[in-house]
């Protein structure tokens, strides 16, 4: 086997068993295991545990960055993608779900940071990253787009956000620990988007205000 798949082979059955069972409790005998290689073959790729998660972590980073809609947070730059209507919304968001629901690298890695975050310090630093700082700055600043594009009605961005993407991180957490409820998950969320677009559409709170000036005049 050519040194170079060893290494990814190395890389994989790593990922699968800190997905499992966490880093701490993984050892370098069982990793080689996994691979079928010799503990001392595992060695001449990478000389410890900690640089077999360095570069891990580092491969995923950059796969998420490359794929996931929630590392980028320019809605200036990116305002051809903005979904307009409740319907585009539905749509960017589940297959937002579906991508990290079923890419073998971001699930294990995921349930990684899960088990990790406890223990490891820096993984507990990369796990408020990844599933709530990034996400609540990437809504926050859709929220803030689609208010100056007239879409919503205007209102604080940051709650707005909260209310719109944190139910939807429950529910994916919810799919991790039972993968049978997606589909369930899958129409909560068509549900919840098209709510809070009735909710806070920029017709709606317009409604809504006339609604209660009409009540004030009688």
């Amino acid at each position: 086997m050519e040194r170079g798949n060893t290494k990814q082979e190395i890389l994989e059955a790593s990922l699968e068993l800190f997905s499992v069972q966490g880093f701490e409790a993984t050892s370098i005998s069982q990793i080689a295991d996994a691979v079928g290689i010799r503990k001392a073959s595992l060695y001449s790729h990478f000389d410890s545990k900690q640089a077999i998660l360095d570069t891990l972590v580092n491969q995923v980073l950059e796969k998420y960055g490359k794929h996931s809609i929630f590392s980028r947070t320019d809605w200036e730059k990116d305002a051809a993608s903005l979904p307009l209507t409740s319907d585009a919304a539905v749509q960017m968001i589940q297959g937002q779900i579906r991508y990290i629901l079923h890419d073998p690298t971001i699930q294990r890695a995921r349930k990684m940071l899960v088990i990790e975050q406890f223990q490891n310090p820096e993984l507990a630093k990369l796990q408020t990253k990844q599933n709530y700082s990034d996400v609540l700055a990437y809504f926050t600043g859709l929220i803030q787009s689609m208010i100056r594009k007239g879409v919503l009605a205007e209102d604080d961005p940051e709650i707005m956000a909260a209310q719109f993407c944190l139910p939807i991180s429950v529910w994916i957490n919810l799919c991790d620990r039972e993968p049978e409820r997606e589909k369930e998950v899958m129409a909560l969320v068509e549900r919840h988007i098209r709510q809070f677009f009735r909710v806070y559409g920029a017709e709606s709170a317009f409604a809504r205000i006339e609604s209660t000036n009409r009540e004030a005049e009688r």
